[in-house]
């Protein structure tokens, strides 16, 4: 089974999580085919806007398939946050707009995601936040976007407390724009698509740019400090135990990080 589905409907590109077994957690090849989807999508003159979402009416993305990083240690986090730095330069450097269609939860990287999509559209069941140090994982490039988009306080609440806020909060904030029915989600988020599409090319480009550059210093520096916190958490081991323990909790068996 593919784990990212592309679809093409009039001026718009449709890219699907489709591991809805695993709640569209990602590993490293769905990243990467992710990436190049935004990528050809973005360099395709018949493609104006695009839209993300998820297979399966329970997750958009739980957001780091646990099986991969609980393997991790020093030198293969700092890859891995090279890794999310492709991933978030991707997106933000689009110069086409992207609508989050959010059919269920988004959590950590994929709360992440959520939020550096131009647009995002859900329904009442929708939950988001950042509960990675539930599952052992310090957050920094969480923060960093959490606090353009919501503030210190907020962010510090959310990032300490690992807790998921319900849609209602989201819309309330901002971080939902749109709730609709749930059957209504991704037609809502590819008529809005439609809508983008059909504005001045140029300036698209242009606004986007702009976004990206008013934010680049603070993003490069999010990276730098990514990859040392990271080190030192995955260096001690304490991830793989604490997302055992997360697994463990929830009846689930990751088994013991190899030594």
């Amino acid at each position: 089974m593919n784990p990212v589905l592309l679809h093409t409907q009039n001026r718009v590109g449709l890219i699907t999580l489709n591991k809805p077994e695993k709640l569209n957690a990602w590993d490293k090849p769905m990243r990467d085919q992710i990436v190049e989807a935004l990528k050809s999508y973005d360099q395709n003159p018949d493609i104006g806007a695009i839209v993300i979402t998820g297979a399966g009416d329970r997750a958009f993305s739980a957001g780091q398939d646990m099986s991969e990083a609980h393997s991790f240690d020093a030198d293969r986090a700092e890859e891995w946050i090279r890794e999310w730095e492709t991933f978030y330069a991707t997106l933000r450097r689009l110069t086409k707009p992207v609508i989050a269609a959010l059919n269920g939860v988004a959590a950590g990287s994929a709360f992440q995601v959520a939020l550096l999509c131009d647009i995002r559209v859900g329904h009442s069941d929708v939950k988001m936040g950042q509960p990675e140090i539930n599952s052992g994982i310090a957050s920094i490039t969480g923060p960093w976007i959490m606090k353009e988009m919501l503030g210190m306080s907020r962010t510090i609440e959310l990032t300490l407390t690992g807790r998921l806020m319900l849609a209602a909060e989201c819309h309330h904030i901002g971080v939902i724009h749109h709730i609709v029915e749930r059957a209504e989600v991704l037609p809502k988020a590819l008529e809005i698509a439609e809508q983008l599409a059909a504005k001045a090319p140029i300036a698209m480009r242009l606004d986007r740019a702009w976004f990206a550059d008013m934010t680049e210093a603070g993003f490069q520096h999010t990276i730098d400090a990514a990859i040392a916190s990271h080190r030192v958490s995955y260096g001690s081991g304490e991830p793989a135990r604490q997302m055992e323990n997360f697994m463990a909790a929830r009846g689930h068996t990751l088994g013991a990080k190899k030594q």
